[in-house]
């Protein structure tokens, strides 16, 4: 989850999708790529990364920073997501709760245009074009879905157990996912930001960033790491805890769409995890004691 400030394999045979393709200087599809086309690649995937979630990286960092200079330890200070822009307005404060879940969404549809301008060359085209390639798509809505809720479940425990431990220890700021008011809308846009959230971390951090590095000749386990360390980036602003936490997510997550070649259970499982964090703790907070509040 972020701040608000900020391929079925099973087919075989032919049919069967390559996860992001082999890495090494020469692309993905096994075609010589260019040092032109290496440079141009290389400019479109930052400015990606600029326009979306390297940009949130930044923030995280400068707002650890901020937080680490501040007097009082980390646990004493909060990370607050999903907040009021209106307070006492429910109405409007509705307007930009859309309207910030919807330009959020802006940098995947950028993906699935560069991804549909593709030359052909063997990568996935036979699962079609934009982000069918990366396998986020519903063509198997049935064994994403129960993916998803196999790894949702696996991570989301252990997550919320080591960041009630790193909370505890001084490691992390206390994370506060909600604090909306009490209005008819607030779980069906915690549900909305939760979607919103793991469809641009999984599209650009694992489809298209490990599309891009294997086809820049990055070895997988430079992309592995590349790709984790920046889903940890853009969580620092929640402390030690959110940075090691994720990275370790970053790494399960990728080493799931190299061995499946589908981004879809990775965002059926992120969806499910955030959807139980943020309404989780608009149901229980102030009503377990187990539970850190600000």
């Amino acid at each position: 989850m972020r701040d608000e400030d900020g391929r079925d394999r099973e087919r075989g045979g032919a049919d069967r999708a390559r996860p992001s393709g082999a890495a090494g200087p020469e692309g993905a599809a096994g075609r010589a790529v260019t040092a032109p086309e290496r440079r141009l690649l290389g400019r479109e995937t930052l400015i990606v990364l600029a326009l979306s979630l390297g940009a949130s990286g930044l923030s995280a960092l400068i707002s650890f920073v901020g937080a680490l200079t501040r007097p009082g330890g980390l646990r004493d200070q909060a990370a607050r997501l999903n907040g009021s822009h209106a307070p006492d307005r429910p109405w409007l404060d509705l307007a930009w709760q859309l309207f910030g879940i919807a330009t959020a969404l802006v940098p995947v549809l950028l993906v699935a245009h560069l991804l549909t301008r593709e030359p052909r060359d063997g990568i996935g085209d036979g699962d079609g074009p934009g982000l069918r390639k990366i396998g986020f798509d519903l063509r198997h809505p049935g064994s994403d879905l129960a993916r998803g809720a196999l790894v949702a479940a696996g991570i989301g425990g252990s997550g919320l157990l080591f960041y009630l431990a790193a909370q505890a220890g001084g490691f992390n700021l206390t994370v506060v996912p909600e604090s909306l008011p009490d209005v008819w809308w607030k779980i069906p846009v915690l549900i909305a930001s939760a979607v919103q959230n793991s469809v641009v971390e999984e599209v650009i951090v694992v489809g298209y960033l490990l599309r891009r590095l294997d086809r820049l000749g990055w070895s997988p386990a430079a992309a592995l790491a590349g790709s984790s360390l920046l889903r940890g980036s853009y969580h620092l602003y929640q402390g030690i805890g959110g940075f090691v936490g994720n990275v370790v997510m970053g790494v399960v997550f990728v080493w799931l769409y190299r061995r499946w070649g589908r981004v879809g259970p990775l965002v059926a499982a992120h969806a499910l995890i955030d959807i139980v964090a943020f309404v989780g703790y608009a149901l229980l907070a102030g009503r377990v004691g187990w539970l850190p509040t600000a």
